[in-house]
């Protein structure tokens, strides 16, 4: 068996010619690991007869992370309503490996199923990611059990200080925490939730990003990351005992028992996941992961465009008022300020599930508004809720009390049942006659309003079913509940993930075919602000709205917190109307929001001539100066996380340009007007133009060492103001 020693590496080279030994003729000893590579992290995986198994990680700083644990396969499936053992063996001919993708492959006889256990580095640096895929080749109707996607048991000496970082979501509004580090001593047991809904519960857990980043307390704090790329109900588990780590992702097995039907011939995927080795501490795994999912998970079209992320002008200022003088009126007013989109948010429509331009509103139509934003240079966009059923009548209208749509709603309603102004009752897309109709809707919408953009929001995605029809499990009656929140019926059952499986994919299906049609269309996810920030939805989608609270104490919030795992360009804040008595506060107000995607929602014709004319010089500074920070620097968080009293910042360094940014934001303490930011990311050798935007201070030179010892110290006069302070290499860029 092959073995590194502690601090040795092997060449890509190397590990080819150690693959060509696997196979020499007459060989006596057991094969060696198998290895896929990148410059981030190598993966030595062995297909033993009993079941697959990573043996260890390697990662650029020689730090190595050995599994004690072979990963579990199913043990049995239920056939006819009795439960079938199963034995498993190893199918070493329809396997395959090179130092990009490992496949070991299992067979079970009776019933004949086949498991591919698969890894596969699709970049060259970051994460390797790993899923498993069950095929019934058996001819007859299979249930399987919960299949983790990856189980790992970690060697880890006792006395290891090791600490684990996850995320919250910005769902609803930011929590006072919103990113946590903890120690991961002796006992420690950790779960973290996440699913499309993320209705936050005074006194529980918050949903996360699905991502758990684990690193040593000392010296480079090097460690391992790993996250899933699903939108569904899954969870990661973390615990410790004597020098055991252990972690599992995957789908979540509660409320439960969890059971999938396999049809003939059909597969069942384990949420993809991935691994990553790295260090630096979170903002090092974040400087790794974010490249990554830009490059692997991204949409490539999007990412070639210059002008992402976008300057918006959304209608949501006006709430459902919109109509279409204003829509014409926010056109010009976009074009002036130099704003790039007209979003439409709700109210456009005749009513929730009838998505057809109201026509007292819009007695032309959309498509008209639309091409007036094209004649100005602007891209389009509209809101939409669009598995949302009510109570329309009108022809195309998805009416709840319709034979057909009623069988697709996750639950039967009242006879009283009314839908709120934009809410309604989620249908269940998982079923292909839903899926079917809400795909051609979809592509209507797109193509009937001249779309560039469309955004969804709501309970997009069912996450649980009372139906005995559709494709996922049947619920256990016993074990039910209804709850009625905000126009909508939800249900919480033992078929709960079930549903959300199904749903999931066929969501993800009707956007990847939504896409090939319209390969530059842009996708936004909101749902209702921050509960779907995923990496299924960064495969799938362009941008997030990271939380439903708009102030910039809660925008800035949100960014701090998700702006550790996704790219910045992938986040968006709304900037709504707040308090603004001086100009510094105006700018600290539309800073707040302009770290990443940036969509204004207030009237912009009620600010004053002398907040119209900043505003136009903070859009083209942000087009000219920020956007190209934002899509391809490394980002650091060098501030503790937003209080709004104390100062906070963010800085973002691009070492391919040699240039960066600082935002600096005062808090709302009256006698702090200075602080020191400590920076990141500098070479300590080279020395740095600092240029402050507001003219705060003189422009000067400093050395990376300063910069990163002492700090760069920021003035701001007034609380609630902010600053921009740009970086340069005095030498020039590499």
């Amino acid at each position: 068996m092959l073995k590194l020693g502690r601090g040795r590496k092997l060449t890509d080279a190397a590990l080819a010619a150690c693959f060509a030994v696997c196979f020499t003729a007459g060989a006596t000893e057991a094969p060696p690991s198998k290895i896929i590579s990148n410059s981030s992290i190598k993966v030595f995986l062995r297909d033993e007869p009993q079941g697959p198994r990573l043996e260890w990680i390697e990662g650029s700083k020689d730090d190595h992370w050995s599994n004690q644990a072979i990963e579990p396969l199913p043990a049995s499936v239920e056939v006819n309503g009795a439960t079938v053992p199963l034995t498993w063996q190893l199918k070493p001919e329809p396997g395959h490996h090179d130092l990009r993708k490992v496949v070991f492959v299992y067979e079970s006889a009776s019933p004949h199923l086949r498991l591919s256990w698969i890894w596969e580095a699709r970049a060259g640096f970051g994460p390797v990611e790993h899923r498993i895929t069950i095929e019934n080749l058996s001819g007859q109707e299979v249930w399987l059990p919960m299949v983790d996607s990856l189980r790992l048991d970690w060697r880890a000496a006792p006395t290891r200080d090791l600490r684990n970082f996850y995320v919250e979501k910005g769902a609803d509004t930011p929590s006072a925490e919103g990113t946590h580090l903890e120690t991961i001593g002796e006992g420690y047991s950790w779960t973290g939730k996440s699913s499309t809904y993320a209705h936050p519960v005074p006194g529980e857990k918050r949903e996360i990003i699905p991502v758990e980043i684990v690193n040593a307390a000392d010296g480079p704090e090097s460690g391992w990351y790993s996250g899933i790329e699903f939108s569904g109900r899954t969870r990661i588990a973390l615990e410790r005992a004597g020098s055991s780590l252990k972690t599992v992702l995957g789908l979540d097995p509660n409320p439960g028992p969890f059971r999938t039907r396999l049809a003939p011939g059909a597969s069942f995927e384990t949420p993809t996941v991935f691994l990553g080795a790295f260090d630096g501490g979170p903002d090092g795994a974040g400087n790794q992961l974010r490249p990554w999912v830009r490059a692997v998970l991204g949409n490539p079209l999007t990412w070639k465009d210059p002008r992402y992320p976008l300057l918006a002008n959304n209608s949501w200022g006006s709430g459902m008022e919109v109509d279409e003088a204003l829509a014409l009126k926010m056109i010009a007013e976009s074009k002036e300020l130099g704003l790039e989109m007209f979003h439409i948010d709700a109210g456009w429509f005749r009513g929730v599930g009838d998505w057809y331009p109201n026509p007292v509103k819009f007695p032309h139509g959309l498509a008209p508004i639309a091409d007036e934003a094209h004649r100005e240079g602007l891209r389009f966009g509209i809101w939409t809720d669009w598995t949302q059923a009510a109570l329309d009548t009108e022809p195309g209208a998805l009416n709840a009390r319709d034979p057909t749509v009623r069988d697709w709603l996750v639950t039967d309603l009242k006879p009283d049942w009314k839908p709120e102004e934009f809410k309604g009752q989620t249908i269940d897309i998982g079923d292909p006659a839903a899926h079917d109709w809400a795909a051609k809707e979809v592509k209507r919408i797109v193509e009937d309003y001249h779309l560039d953009m469309l955004e969804h929001d709501g309970y997009l995605v069912a996450q649980g079913c009372i139906r005995a029809d559709h494709p996922h499990a049947s619920p256990d009656r016993s074990n039910l509940r209804i709850i009625h929140d905000w126009g909508s019926d939800f249900v919480l059952a033992s078929n709960s993930t079930d549903v959300s499986y199904h749903a999931v994919r066929a969501y993800y299906d009707i956007y990847e075919r939504t896409r090939r049609e319209h390969p530059g269309l842009l996708f936004e996810v909101c749902n209702d602000g921050g509960r779907m920030v995923d990496f299924g939805s960064a495969a799938h989608a362009d941008y997030f709205s990271i939380t439903d609270t708009y102030d910039p104490l809660s925008n800035r919030r949100a960014f701090y917190d998700t702006s550790h795992l996704l790219p910045a360009a992938m986040l968006e804040s709304y900037v709504e109307k707040w308090p603004t008595p001086k100009l510094g506060n105006f700018l600290y107000m539309l800073r707040s929001g302009m770290m990443g995607w940036t969509t204004i929602m207030t009237d912009t014709t009620a600010w004053t001539p002398k907040q119209h004319e900043a505003a136009r010089q903070a859009f083209a500074l942000y087009k000219n100066q920020l956007r190209p920070l934002i899509r391809d620097a490394r980002l650091y968080h060098v501030s503790a996380r937003p209080d709004g009293v104390h100062w906070d910042g963010i800085e973002l360094w691009d070492p391919a340009r040699g240039k960066g940014v600082l935002y600096a934001f005062r808090g709302s303490i009256a006698d702090e007007a200075e602080h020191s930011y400590v920076l990141e990311g500098l070479d300590a050798d080279k020395s740095y133009r600092l240029r402050f935007e507001d003219g705060g201070a003189p422009d000067r030179e400093a050395t990376g060492k300063a910069l990163m010892e002492s700090g760069l110290l920021v003035h701001l006069s007034d609380p609630l103001s902010s600053e921009l302070v740009f970086l340069e290499d005095a030498a020039g860029g590499k």
